[in-house]
């Protein structure tokens, strides 16, 4: 047994023995990047300030003999071997420092799919370095040039190794830029992407019951911050609450269907609130949600949708007994400015 501290929160994890130093820190809930698992990538490059520990083999690109005699090494094959191994990674309430942002970052659109009676689904694939985000954050898109403005868009997938983000764009009434993606836009053009931005990524070392709300295309920073706790292995219950207007708005039925299917902790619910239909809830998250979990004392909540949307739910949550600082919410504005913090100071978006 490995006391793993982390600085300069510190905070500490228990790891076993034969254990690397990325899978005790996942299985105590704390998002370190990773792509590869294998020493190859370089995703998880720390620096370790005391301690010793096994690398194991890794590439010399991806850990150089330099940044070796500074003391870094790769979380995913590096196996401690003293008692206590001090790692220098997160902010003072120990969690993950945003990466900072990029811009003109160029993709190339692989798909594009309707995903309800107004959205559309891209998936772009990075022609250069992906992008390094967090799950819950957002790019922007647009082509100012032929005057369509950049906006801003949830990234609705996890991280993956390959790099592709998937956003889900709504038609909005008067919007150049969702017009443009919506009927302009093919696969096979090329786009420029600006991010990540953004601070709705909660608490990745979280231990609750986790409540998700989400209205319209709030919910693709709920997928993709759900994706990647369930791909983690996170245990406690996950309740997705998605509010539509009708059962046409509603997408991601299949992958909701798939991950409860998939994951005996997750499940989810669908509230219409312009129609009925069987197997559908009917009316506003504030009617609905006591009849789905009454009691909120223990949950962390996440909402995503319109300001006036996740207002109440907030006001919902905290009648119920959930705890104001348990309560992160993303409010989607018609013309959203990039949210850059501060990587030493995360505060969720109030």
């Amino acid at each position: 047994m490995t006391r793993i501290t982390l600085q300069p929160s510190g905070k500490s994890v228990e790891g076993l023995s034969g254990d690397t130093v990325l899978m005790s820190l996942e299985k105590a809930g704390y998002a370190l990047p990773n792509n590869c698992r294998a020493g190859a990538c370089g995703e998880c490059k720390v620096k370790v300030l005391s301690g010793q520990f096994d690398q194991g083999i890794v590439l010399d690109m991806a850990l150089s003999q330099e940044e070796r005699r500074q003391g870094f090494g790769l979380m995913c094959m590096a196996k401690p071997i003293s008692d206590e191994l001090v790692i220098e990674w997160g902010t003072a309430d120990a969690r993950p420092k945003l990466f900072p942002p990029r811009e003109g970052a160029l993709f190339v659109v692989t798909d594009k799919r309707p995903a309800a009676a107004r959205v559309v689904e891209l998936h772009l694939r990075p022609v250069g370095q992906p992008i390094r985000y967090w799950p819950g954050q957002y790019v922007t898109l647009g082509d100012p040039r032929q005057g369509f403005p950049a906006r801003a868009y949830s990234i609705s997938n996890a991280p993956r190794p390959d790099g592709e983000l998937v956003l889900q764009v709504a038609r909005a009434d008067g919007g150049v830029t969702s017009q443009w993606v919506h009927e302009q836009l093919q696969v096979g053009e090329s786009v420029k992407l600006n991010g990540p931005y953004g601070t709705f990524i909660g608490d990745p070392a979280v231990d609750t019951p986790i409540l998700c709300l989400a209205a319209g295309t709030g919910l693709a920073p709920i997928l993709s911050l759900t994706e990647a706790a369930l791909r983690r292995g996170f245990r406690k219950p996950v309740m997705l609450l998605l509010s539509a207007r009708s059962q046409a708005d509603a997408y991601a039925q299949g992958m909701l269907a798939w991950w409860r299917t998939r994951h005996r902790n997750f499940d989810y619910k669908i509230t219409l609130t312009r129609e009925e239909q069987p197997g559908f809830l009917h009316g506003r998250v504030d009617a609905v949600l006591p009849g789905v979990l009454s009691d909120l004392s223990k949950h962390t909540v996440f909402a995503a949708g319109s300001p006036e949307f996740t207002a109440s739910c907030v006001q919902t949550c905290q009648r119920l007994g959930a705890a104001p600082e348990r309560i992160y919410t993303e409010g989607f504005f018609a013309i959203q400015q990039p949210v850059v913090a501060d990587a030493d100071h995360l505060l969720a978006t109030p």
